[in-house]
């Protein structure tokens, strides 16, 4: 079967692997997988891996081998939640394998899912109803983390929620807060096509960073926002939402921050005089991907404005240019879609 690899920094290369034996799991041939920001990190060096290392984390496949006493039958659509637990420790035993500290992630810990074929344990797969299409499909594992960071947060129609960053999960949380019934949504962002994706989205403004403060002021007369997400994962952003959060309001930290910004750092006065909460969320649970696939299914969130965040494709074998186009014009998920040919 073919697989994508990484054999060193920036060298992806397209190799054949013999496809996987079952054992106790159920061998899936894959559809579609998607590009993520932290696949892009990996590929530059800037995540260390093991050298070569099959790709990604993020796919939708049909079972094509049903696992030992399995009950999910041969043929069915689904989706593998790609972290890795070992189901022994004290975080597991508490029901947070996603935060194991024996576990990991595909595609970075362990080979990933950018394959022909891959076998998963039917603990971590779940179902896709064919109801859902394909190209909503292949979002199911980013939307899974983020309804796991909004979980939370308790939400209720006037409040007032702002997203920094429309990236796809920038887009994604704007779409949940919507279906979770706030009426006030403002988005921010510097590229022009996000603002308005996001305004025809259900944004009540998509604006730029310059005009943010007073834009929330005038929404809120003056309150500030309730809930903060953070979508980009810096230090001036993360700052951006403490001055844009108005008193108990809460933020959360849904970009990855892993170095220090500018040198002027946060503004920490005001974490204790607004009395701030900050909610730091990290991956997703099974529940979390169930509740995604549920919200698609009663039609609080919309296949075709999922659809809308798909934006460029390419079939496997083709990875360097579907690697080159993440980020380029204005581009939200890049997807490789898989034909089998074993």
């Amino acid at each position: 079967m073919k697989v994508v690899e990484l054999v060193a920094p920036c060298e992806i290369q397209v190799a054949k692997r013999p496809i996987p034996a079952s054992g106790k799991g159920a061998l899936i041939r894959v559809r579609s997988v998607g590009i993520c920001g932290t696949d892009v990190k990996i590929v530059s060096g800037r995540i260390p891996v093991d050298y070569p290392r099959v790709l990604g984390h993020e796919m939708v496949g049909v079972v094509d081998s049903v696992a030992d006493f399995g009950r999910i039958e041969k043929g069915t659509r689904v989706i593998v939640n790609p972290a890795m637990w070992c189901g022994r420790c004290h975080l597991c035993t508490r029901h947070l394998e996603h935060l194991c500290r024996n576990g990991g992630l595909l595609g970075r810990d362990d080979d990933g899912v950018f394959a022909e074929y891959v076998v998963a344990e039917e603990d971590r797969l779940h179902v896709v109803p064919e109801e859902i299409s394909s190209t909503a499909a292949v979002l199911l594992q980013v939307l899974g983390t983020v309804v796991h960071a909004q979980r939370r947060v308790d939400v209720f129609p006037e409040q007032t929620a702002v997203v920094i960053g429309l990236g796809v999960t920038g887009l994604l949380h704007l779409q949940v807060l919507l279906a979770r019934g706030i009426q006030q949504v403002i988005g921010i962002s510097r590229s022009p096509e996000k603002l308005t994706l996001a305004s025809q989205l259900g944004a009540i403004s998509a604006i730029g960073p310059n005009k943010a403060a007073k834009t929330v002021d005038e929404l809120t007369h003056g309150r500030g926002a309730d809930i903060v997400i953070e979508c980009v994962g810096t230090e001036a952003t993360l700052a951006r939402s403490i001055e844009l959060a108005g008193h108990a309001a809460h933020i959360v930290v849904f970009g990855t921050i892993t170095e220090p910004g500018d040198g002027s750092g946060l503004p920490y006065y005001q974490l204790y005089e607004k009395e701030l909460t900050l909610h730091h969320p990290r991956a997703a649970t099974g529940a979390d991907y169930e509740a995604g696939i549920a919200m698609l299914m009663d039609g609080r969130l919309k296949f075709d404005q999922l659809e809308q965040l798909v934006t460029a494709r390419y079939p496997l074998s083709d990875p360097q240019d579907a690697f080159s186009a993440v980020g380029k014009n204005g581009s939200l998920k890049v997807v490789m879609d898989v034909e089998t040919d074993a």
